[in-house]
């Protein structure tokens, strides 16, 4: 059985921290590198259902995507939400560890695992990493399809093959236009607009997309255009977690260390509910 140090060295090598972004919070949050682990967790987001649920497990590591305390804190009183996370890890002797902006650079990283789920085979790095002199690492991914089809069917298909969520799958540009070639980024995408344009692809699949960047990005594709395809932040990430749990898996069964690794379905999008348009109606423009 390791010791949470061997562990987290397994999991640094994989996403070392030095490659993630400036202001990112990366590595392990609470934990005794001295700790024996035989059980971990992979999940998004640290938030108190998932720690409930490594409890439940017997975990006795938590490894998630998104960080605790990205933009830092003065306290961890446990009148805090986030404080009392910290509180009822450290209490049961679960520690955790995030990859974050390192393991969406990483090589397989969140993209990769995306791709992955909606059957694209990925081509090379949206935004390469310029340290990787292999060209393999770097943010998003540009793929390709085995055949084209249409938008409205590679919508179709995330909404199919990733997990449910309350947003669901929203499509910008023509639902009928063929696609080829879709660059693809888990989490937030629209920072990336301006490389997706560059890399000449047919579609763009990410989350989190804002009007007036999503509007101004439709309107600039003629006679070019590009579709948009705008999925739940938390689904588009989630793949990521079967990944890692996959590479640590293996490490484990080559170092003989006898874990057992877990993913959380638990859905911890921040939406619950949602309520279409009546699209069958004949008004036109907005209500008086």
């Amino acid at each position: 059985m390791p010791r949470l140090s061997e562990v987290i060295a397994a999991l640094e090598n994989l996403w070392p921290a030095e490659r993630a972004e400036s202001w990112d919070a990366v590595g392990t949050v609470v934990g005794d590198p001295g700790q024996e682990v035989s059980r971990v967790l992979f999940a998004v987001d640290p938030v108190q259902e998932i720690v409930e649920e490594a409890l439940k497990l017997g975990a006795d590591l938590l490894v998630t995507h998104h960080p605790l305390y990205l933009r830092g804190t003065t306290t961890v009183a446990a009148s805090t939400f986030k404080g009392r996370v910290v509180h009822t890890l450290i209490k049961n002797d679960v520690a955790l560890h995030v990859a974050h902006t390192n393991a969406d650079t990483a090589d397989p990283g969140v993209s990769d695992a995306l791709a992955g789920a909606l059957d694209l085979r990925v081509v090379r790095p949206l935004v390469p990493d310029p340290s990787d002199a292999e060209g393999r690492r770097g943010l998003g991914r540009v793929c390709e399809l085995d055949h084209p089809i249409t938008v409205r069917e590679l919508a179709a298909r995330a909404a199919e093959r990733l997990p449910a969520t309350a947003q669901g799958i929203r499509v910008a540009g023509d639902p009928e236009a063929l696609v080829r070639t879709v660059a693809v980024s888990g989490g937030s995408g629209d920072s990336l607009f301006e490389q997706v344009r560059a890399a000449g692809v047919d579609a763009f699949l990410t989350a989190d997309l804002r009007h007036h960047p999503a509007s101004e990005f439709v309107a600039a594709g003629a006679p070019s255009p590009l579709a948009l395809i705008d999925a739940a932040h938390w689904a588009t990430e989630w793949p990521w977690c079967e990944l890692a749990a996959a590479q640590l898996d293996e490490i484990s069964d080559r170092r003989g260390w006898d874990l057992r690794v877990h993913v959380s379905r638990t859905v911890t999008d921040p939406w619950t509910a949602h309520a279409a348009s009546d699209t069958t109606s004949t008004s036109m423009g907005a209500p008086n």
